[in-house]
């Protein structure tokens, strides 16, 4: 059993839901977020932040994130759609969680270090079909554990909806390019730059609440 670091119903719109820790929001380039990776459900090429895409564009998911120290078996029986990154967070830096357009938002206690991310969606295909239904139609759960960084991966795909993103947005890795830096003959950890004493994203508003900038990135 890891430690929870988040576990709500999460109120976004465009099924935007990000991890934080430099001077980043996502401002509508895929590229930035995918670069080099084989999935498009989590990007994490930026070195900046985690972009996770919820299949509903509204109307609440739920999302948990839990730490653990160790890896545990992906959970193929339970979920549909599993993929997995690697992320590296810098000294100092401080992690918040953010949602579209400064909707919701606040801090996660996720120390500085390099993570394995797993995350695992059921309900894709539904919260699409009915992207504006109220209810938490699509669920998720982020699963982190220390790891050395390595490639990402797609664990399980069935939803035709993940398979949509895994096509058009995955599928990138020619030349692998981890964290924004390209490297042809290994997978190096590439540290983003130290992060601000502040955070940098638009200011701050509520108590563990924080207003920030967004993009769009919805499925046609």
């Amino acid at each position: 059993m890891g430690r929870v670091l988040l576990d709500e119903m999460i109120e976004t719109d465009y099924g935007l839901f990000e991890l934080c820790w430099g001077d980043y929001g996502f401002d509508g380039d895929l590229e930035r977020n995918f670069a080099g990776q084989v999935n498009g459900l989590a990007g994490a090429a930026s070195g900046l932040g985690l972009f996770v895409h919820l299949a509903g564009r509204s109307g609440g998911s739920p999302v948990r994130i839990v730490l653990a120290s160790d890896p545990s078996p992906a959970d193929v029986e339970s979920w549909e759609d599993i993929v997995e990154v690697s992320i590296a967070i810098p000294p100092g830096a401080e992690v918040v969680w953010c949602t579209f357009a400064g909707g919701d938002g606040g801090d996660l206690d996720l120390p500085c270090g390099t993570y394995r991310v797993r995350v695992s969606a059921y309900g894709r295909d539904a919260a699409h079909q009915g992207e504006y239904a109220e209810g938490g139609v699509d669920r998720y759960l982020l699963e982190l554990w220390p790891a050395p960084v390595r490639p990402d991966a797609i664990i399980k795909s069935t939803s035709a909806d993940a398979d949509y993103w895994h096509r058009e947005v995955g599928s990138r890795r020619s030349g692998l390019l981890v964290f924004g830096h390209a490297r042809h003959d290994a997978l190096l950890c590439r540290h983003a730059p130290a992060a601000p004493s502040r955070r940098a994203l638009c200011g701050r508003g509520g108590a563990g609440r924080r207003a920030r900038c967004g993009g769009r990135a919805r499925r046609p």
